[in-house]
Order: structure tokens, then C-alpha cells, then sequence
């Protein structure tokens, strides 16, 4: 089934669900995957993490996780490469620092949103432009799965790179 495959197994049996699901995008599902499930197995959480290494650009300074989801992947990833992290909040903390992005400042650095799933990308645009306000050089994307259904599209149409570990398509070939 080689890596990748064995990774997509992992992945859906993990966290595979069935039923009646409202997207972040405003759409309903029949099936989920639900990140938690994948993130909470620190066996597979590392596997993944290691799965995300190579599709690093060379050149990236900072690593940027968006809430919640993308935040155990930051984590693990900035260990693991050694390159800083930041946090990206859904909306602005009304307390202490009142940033959005925490973590310290991105001005001129190269940063790659780390995302956990990707389906229409609204989420990844809102965390992109919260970074370039910052004065980030934001041009790469980085997320476990890539749900198909659009964001690639539209986080390209704003000059973002989407770079998947796992596609719904490879995630439906192991099904």
C-alpha cells in the first residue's frame, strides 16, 4: 500500500465519521473527519507531523498554526524542524496581550499556515490575512487533509500554495 497509503488507512480509521455534519463553510456533510480523534493518538500525530517535513518550503522562517485544530500540528512540527511557532487565534484575545497571532512578531518573516483540514480554506484566508496585516510573507499552506471540495482553488486565487499530506481522494482509496 506503500507509506502513504498506510498513513490514509491510519488517518480514516481514526477518525472517519458518518452521519449529518454542518462545515465550517456553511455546508452539510455525510461524513466527517474529525482531527481530534487523529490529533489526540500521539503515535499517529507524530507519523503525521513526519509526513508534513518534507513538503516544508526550504525557506520558511516561522511556522503559523490556526485554532484549535492546527495547534498540536505547529507544535509537534516546530520541534521537530526546529523553526519557531506561532498561534493563530480565531478572533483577537479580549485580554493580556490582545493579539490574534501570538507566539511573537512575523514582520518579514516567511510563515506557512499549518491547518488541519481543509475544505472551502475560509478559515486559512481569515489566519493569511491576519499574518499580512502583521507584514508576514504568507504564500504556503500546509494541511493533513485536503477535503477537495474547493479550497485549493480558493486559497490559490489569493496567491496560497496548498500542500496536502492527504487528499479526500487517497483517503476514499483505502475506504
Amino acid at each position: 500500500m506503500g507509506d502513504i497509503g498506510t498513513l490514509a488507512a491510519r488517518v480514516r480509521a481514526a477518525s472517519h465519521l458518518t452521519g449529518q455534519f454542518l462545515l465550517r463553510s456553511g455546508r452539510t456533510s455525510g461524513e466527517y473527519f474529525d482531527k481530534y480523534l487523529f490529533e489526540a493518538d500521539p503515535v499517529l500525530l507524530a507519523d503525521i507531523v513526519d509526513a508534513m517535513r518534507p513538503l516544508l518550503p526550504v525557506d520558511v522562517d516561522v511556522l503559523a498554526g490556526l485554532e484549535l485544530g492546527g495547534i498540536p500540528l505547529v507544535t509537534l512540527l516546530s520541534q521537530r524542524t526546529g523553526r519557531p511557532a506561532r498561534f493563530v487565534r480565531k478572533k483577537a484575545k479580549e485580554y493580556g496581550t490582545c493579539r490574534t497571532a501570538e507566539g511573537g512578531d512575523v514582520e518579514g518573516l516567511r510563515v506557512v499556515l499549518v491547518e488541519d483540514v481543509v475544505t472551502s480554506g475560509g478559515a486559512v484566508v481569515e489566519a493569511a490575512r491576519v499574518l499580512w496585516e502583521q507584514g508576514a510573507i504568507v504564500e504556503d499552506v500546509l494541511c493533513v487533509i485536503d477535503r477537495q471540495e474547493g479550497g485549493r482553488d480558493s486559497l490559490a486565487a489569493l496567491g496560497l500554495t496548498l500542500r496536502a499530506v492527504l487528499t479526500r481522494a487517497e483517503l476514499d482509496a483505502v475506504a
